[in-house]
């Protein structure tokens, strides 16, 4: 008893000095959701070259979760745990085109709920792969479907939300907490890493948190600051921005993932954005591969759509050696190796001339084998 009793005193006094340690350790976290954030500001010096502003990419894949989406997610996710809404036997239930799905089953895993995610049938099987991985039951649903029609991502979601017990809709397109979580965050972030010099915003719409959060809070600190929005062809949103209407011509399906919409989103703040360019699939991923080539950096899909809109955007916009430009890259290219990274997936969407410059030599493989 009395060695038990020793012992006993000898781990409280190890646990009591180590804990002590770890409070002067740094960069070491209790736990992933600690790391989410901070992300950093890298310029872009050669796919740029021609635009003499100072042009900085955002890079939000350095987030644990490798994209943008882990800020909503465990902003969404703690607020309802303030509010009582989740207990241990909550189930969280969201729709998501790959990134969001994958902040919400990470910030599930530490906190001990259960996910269940409904996506378009546009997600790769890698990424469906990588959400099962997480520990989240998926539904696969059809991208060419109205919003309303039961079998879309969103119905679908809503259902399952409806029909589980003790569950909770993320519902990020809708959710006012998608906005919040980057005017309490992405925004100071860009403000404070530019020095408050930033002059223009570039950032994809798709449910429209990142740049209305952004842009809230950006321009209450400076309301000169130009918001540009990126949508893609066969998406609604800048045709709404433009007249105020839905154009049901506009449309049609699109390659590009994480950006553009069939519908309306409440948490797209319109009246924060100065205007819109829309890009299409194929001048976007030539630029997706540009930057990989020439910066270094392996963007996601919506990265190189950011810096094609900028690249037209400057064909009819003047900047000057004082500007400074900020583009936000949402996600990593690891999510996309078969896709925008594959020679053969761009052969099949008939995408051959590669980059500006048709580099597309660079991305062939040539095989040696042994006579």
């Amino acid at each position: 008893m009395k060695r038990k009793i020793l012992n006993q005193i000898k781990n409280d006094y190890l646990c009591r000095v180590l804990k002590d340690v770890s409070s002067y350790m740094k960069n070491v976290y209790d736990n992933v959701l600690e790391t989410i954030g901070n992300t950093p500001m890298v310029k872009l010096n050669r796919v740029t070259k021609e635009i003499p502003a100072s042009v900085y990419a955002k890079l939000e894949f350095q987030n644990p979760g490798q994209s943008i989406k882990d800020r909503i997610a465990v902003h969404i996710v703690e607020n309802a745990e303030q509010r009582g809404l989740l207990n241990a036997n909550s189930v969280i239930v969201e729709t998501t085109s790959g990134n969001t799905g994958f902040a919400v089953a990470m910030v599930c895993i530490i906190k001990g709920y259960k996910c269940i995610l409904a996506v378009s049938d546009k997600t790769k099987p890698e990424k469906i792969s990588y959400l099962k991985a997480l520990g989240a039951k998926v539904y696969v649903c059809p991208t060419s479907v109205e919003p309303e029609d039961p079998r879309s991502y969103y119905e679908v979601a809503k259902r399952i939300a409806r029909e589980t017990p003790n569950s909770v809709y993320i519902n990020q397109y809708f959710n006012e907490l998608n906005t919040d979580a980057h005017y309490h965050s992405t925004g100071p972030e860009i403000w404070e890493q530019t020095e408050g010099k930033i002059t223009h915003l570039f950032a994809c719409t798709g449910t429209g948190g990142t740049i209305s959060g952004c842009a809230k809070f950006l321009k209450e600190r400076n309301p000169n600051i130009k918001i540009i929005g990126v949508d893609a062809e066969g998406s609604i949103l800048k045709g709404y921005f433009d007249t105020g209407k839905i154009r049901k011509e506009d449309i049609r399906p699109y390659q590009i993932e994480g950006i553009g919409k069939n519908l309306i989103p409440s948490a797209l703040l319109f009246d924060k954005i100065d205007t819109f360019v829309r890009v299409n699939d194929e001048n976007s991923a030539y630029a997706t591969r540009e930057i990989a080539l020439k910066e270094a950096i392996m963007g996601g899909y919506t990265s190189g759509a950011v810096t094609q809109a900028l690249l037209q955007y400057a064909n009819t916009h003047t900047f000057t050696e004082n500007d400074l430009v900020v583009l936000i890259y949402p996600d990593h290219g690891s999510r996309y190796i078969t896709k925008v990274y594959s020679d053969h997936w761009m052969e099949e969407q008939g995408f051959v001339q590669n980059c500006a410059e048709n580099q597309d030599k660079e991305f062939r493989t040539e095989y040696v084998y042994d006579k």
